[in-house]
């Protein structure tokens, strides 16, 4: 299964990027991204309307399983294959294979065909996250990098916000296949605008091979992992032989792995990434705030309905506040980092500052009005958005050219892996003190609970922050390569 390739240790094809062209590679991969963003939101509203045309509506939740498992797992394959056979074809592959899933789920039978096809697209989706930080890093060097990072979070924002939207409007009003139809155009457009400039992007390979098996077995063990982290505590109870099961096989699987990684005569992730000190705190702090930041979104709106009596609506327009607040802590971190020299120090004071309007709004959870609950998230987001810059261009600043997609591949699938285990985490929480949920983000009717579970659920999410701070201080500070724009300040 082990394919060689032979290439010189730097390709260089064609004539240096015009900014224009650099540009236009930009623009084409984050709408790549926007792409795969937008089908892990579009999705939800519209599955009712779903289950009702398909049948067999007790698989909806694979709709969103599927796409994460394949997304989540892929995400590190991609970045090794992209080292390998270059961007372009690499970026291609994954667009055709989304759309190849877009295509398979717009014209769905049955449930079972679209739950195939979300996975077929997930299996595209998880190469666009990767590949489109991976592109950025090749186009710009890593002090100037951080900006462009801030590009990633709106993209992230404008799915968020788009992607509900769109899917209640085209599920109610016309049809809800239009949720997959609309890929095919968009995505047709972003091969179209990345085509000619990413050819002159060099192959940072030389004497390559990918391990088959060390890939089968990454994906294996994520794929029960993710299993046991989504249905334990909903499908089945924790301690059942369902979700021991899982886990049990998911640390076979994590083992073999390891094995191979230190066997195989090119490990699918090479052990000169893993054993970077930068690499593995960076990528630590990342799966950490994650952790906190997707659990607390969840049930923020749980919160807001059933303690400060927002309507599911409105409590959908309050989320914006965290959401908005966390793009803008990435876009202030990405303009401020390549003017400092201790640039880390930024992410660690917005995850303190993160971390204490956590522990106030765990401690006024009972009575705090609106307006106070607003202004608490919104600088909670402003302070663990400072977080994302940082740890990227840290992370790819650390390697060489020749293991870019790898470290940045280990990052994204780490940050996939952490939004997994903070709803777990948090709902564990929420089932612990016994919050009455009909369902992810919905209150059962009629119940009236304490403020008791947030404010627990509130202060996990802060000590999460703080495991994450901690990895933010334990990373080293490697000099940022490339020139900045004016001299760095001296932090001290």
């Amino acid at each position: 299964m082990d394919q060689a390739v032979d290439k010189q240790t730097m390709v260089e094809t064609g004539t240096p990027l015009t900014e224009t062209e650099k540009n236009a590679i930009i623009a084409g991969v984050l709408l790549s991204m926007l792409l795969a963003a937008l089908d892990q939101t579009i999705v939800a509203p519209a599955m009712p309307t779903i289950g009702h045309a398909l049948g067999h509506a007790q698989y909806l939740p694979w709709i969103v399983t599927g796409y994460l498992l394949t997304a989540t797992a892929m995400a590190p394959l991609y970045g090794k294959i992209s080292d390998v056979y270059g961007r372009r074809p690499t970026v291609y592959a994954a667009i055709l294979i989304f759309l190849l899933g877009s295509l398979v789920s717009a014209m769905a039978p049955n449930m079972f065909v679209l739950v195939v096809g979300r996975a077929i697209q997930g299996a595209g989706g998880g190469g666009l996250f990767t590949l489109t930080q991976t592109v950025i890093g090749d186009l710009v060097p890593p002090r100037e990098r951080a900006r462009y990072t801030a590009w990633i979070s709106g993209t992230w924002a404008v799915a968020s916000i788009a992607g509900p939207l769109l899917g209640g409007t085209f599920a109610e009003h016309l049809h809800w296949s239009l949720i997959f139809w609309i890929n095919i155009p968009l995505g047709l457009l972003a091969m179209a605008i990345i085509n000619k400039p990413l050819k002159k992007l060099p192959i940072a390979a030389k004497q390559h091979r990918i391990d088959g098996l060390g890939a089968l077995l990454l994906v294996a063990a994520t794929a029960l992992l993710l299993l046991a982290l989504n249905w334990g505590g909903s499908e089945y109870p924790w301690l059942s032989r369902e979700i021991l099961g899982l886990l049990a096989a998911s640390v076979v699987f994590w083992a073999a792995f390891a094995l191979r990684l230190l066997r195989a005569a090119e490990p699918l992730i090479s052990l000169e990434v893993l054993s970077n000190p930068v690499v593995l705190t960076g990528t630590s702090s990342v799966f950490l705030l994650q952790a906190a930041n997707i659990g607390l979104a969840v049930y923020l709106p749980v919160y807001l309905q059933s303690i400060v009596g927002l309507s599911v609506s409105e409590s959908g327009l309050a989320m914006l506040g965290l959401l908005l607040g966390t793009v803008a802590g990435a876009t202030i971190s990405g303009r401020m980092l390549q003017h400092f020299t201790h640039y880390k120090r930024i992410a660690m004071v917005g995850v303190l500052f993160a971390m204490i309007c956590l522990g106030l709004l765990a401690f006024v959870a009972g009575n705090a009005s609106l307006l106070v609950v607003e202004i608490l998230t919104i600088c909670v987001g402003l302070g663990s958005g400072t977080t994302f810059p940082v740890a990227t261009v840290s992370v790819q600043n650390a390697v060489d050219r020749a293991h870019l997609g790898v470290a940045t591949g280990v990052l994204t699938f780490l940050r996939s892996l952490g939004s997994a285990l903070g709803v777990a985490m948090l709902g564990a929480v929420a089932l612990g003190y016994g919050l009455p949920l009909a369902g992810e983000g919905t209150l059962a009717i009629g119940q009236v609970i304490s403020a008791a579970p947030f404010e627990m659920i509130f202060l996990v999410a802060a000590a999460t922050l703080l495991m994450a701070l901690i990895a933010l201080g334990l990373m080293p500070e490697i000099p940022l390569r490339g020139q900045a724009e004016h001299a760095p300040v001296m932090a001290e």
